[in-house]
């Protein structure tokens, strides 16, 4: 296993004429002179080849719900390890975890631990499964597809919290080793996506049709709502009819609240009327299972059937309620069934986060 200098050979990149490397991970396409870093500063050109170096090291690991991922349909009440790097291929001015996600300190990576390790801590602590999350796994992909391939023999699934901002060779390959998804549609204009972010909607778009049309990833989608940037009626009508015709009317959608962070420190916070009326736009347009996050809101949160109208799992925030599902996610008062990934009964994790350390001596040596 590397050690704490050493960097990991990666495949997507080729040479270019002019000498220098391009990384072909995702459209942002660097190119790169020897001993140079691309954008998201963990894959740079060493050797005359990219190079990953953040494998096997993390910026912390965290016991925490499914639901904060968010993730409403897949093992619901579940806990899941989550842990990121460092690092990431967007540049948005928001980020909540920019701390991490912007860091070009490899001090911040304070832990270590090899595929093998997470997959036992994660087993070891009672976890259903473990998320690629914090920063984008995208970055650190050749990590994350060896920590989901160590999980996946210890019966633990793996999800990946993303930006989706991948190019389709790279895409391929990463979702072979995931289970389940969410999806950040930052907004949904060009406009957006290069002031704010940094990147372009359009690869993301891909990335979701490429998920519901060539996999069997299970996969949500999450929106933060900024005041006066990405919430007029005119955008969220726009994207919730996109998200119909091309994606089905089954995908989950999460309109979460943002708070002022990182760059964009002059943004009031989201008022929960926002999210509700974002939520009634999407309903309107014929998606069935709409959320609101990041505010207490029992009605925007729980899960209801689309055959009777019963609400099968209650939620606040990230406590679960009442539960009216069948070991197979049936509802039990008219037997139709909730799309998504059940293990029979609600587990019982609740809202509460656990911080975890990993003493993975082999990463050290």
């Amino acid at each position: 296993m590397p050690n704490t200098t050493q960097q990991w050979p990666t495949r997507y990149w080729h040479l270019l004429a002019d000498g220098r490397i391009q990384c072909d991970v995702c459209p942002r396409a660097c190119k790169l002179h020897e001993g140079q870093r691309g954008l998201c500063f963990v894959r740079g050109a060493e050797a005359g080849e990219v190079k990953l170096f953040t494998y096997g090291r993390s910026s912390g690991f965290c016991v925490d719900p499914i639901e904060k991922k968010p993730l409403n349909h897949f093992l619901p009440g579940t806990s899941v390890l989550s842990f990121g790097t460092a690092g990431c291929n967007l540049a948005c001015k928001f980020c909540q975890n920019w701390d991490m996600s912007k860091s070009r300190e490899m001090d911040t990576l304070a832990d270590a631990a090899s595929p093998k390790a997470l997959a036992n801590t994660a087993k070891q602590l009672g976890c259903s499964s473990i998320a690629f999350t914090y920063n984008d796994p995208v970055v650190f992909m050749e990590y994350a597809m060896d920590a989901a391939d160590a999980c996946r023999e210890e019966g633990i699934k793996s999800v990946a919290v993303t930006a989706g901002y991948m190019c389709p060779a790279p895409r391929a390959e990463f979702y072979r080793h995931i289970d389940a998804a969410n999806v950040d549609l930052k907004g949904f204009t060009e406009r957006f996506y290069r002031k704010i972010c940094g990147a372009e909607l359009g690869a993301v778009l891909e990335t979701l049709e490429y998920l519901r049309h060539e996999t069997n990833v299970w996969f949500e989608i999450t929106t933060l709502l900024i005041p006066d940037e990405n919430d007029s009626d005119a955008e969220l009508d726009e994207m919730t009819q996109w998200i119909a015709a091309k994606l089905g009317t089954d995908i989950p959608l999460h309109f979460t609240a943002f708070h002022p962070d990182w760059k964009m420190l002059d943004k009031a916070r989201t008022p929960a009327a926002t999210l509700t009326r974002a939520r009634n736009i999407a309903l309107k347009n014929g998606l069935k299972f709409v959320y609101t996050g990041n505010v207490h809101d029992t009605a925007g949160s729980s899960t209801y059937c689309q055959g009777c109208g019963a609400r099968v799992i209650e939620r606040d925030w990230y406590e679960l309620g009442e539960w009216k599902l069948g070991s197979k996610g049936e509802c039990l008062a008219c037997g139709a069934q909730i799309p998504g990934v059940f293990q029979g009964t609600a587990g019982r994790w609740g809202a509460h986060r656990m911080a975890v350390r990993i003493n993975d001596a082999s990463m050290l040596a």
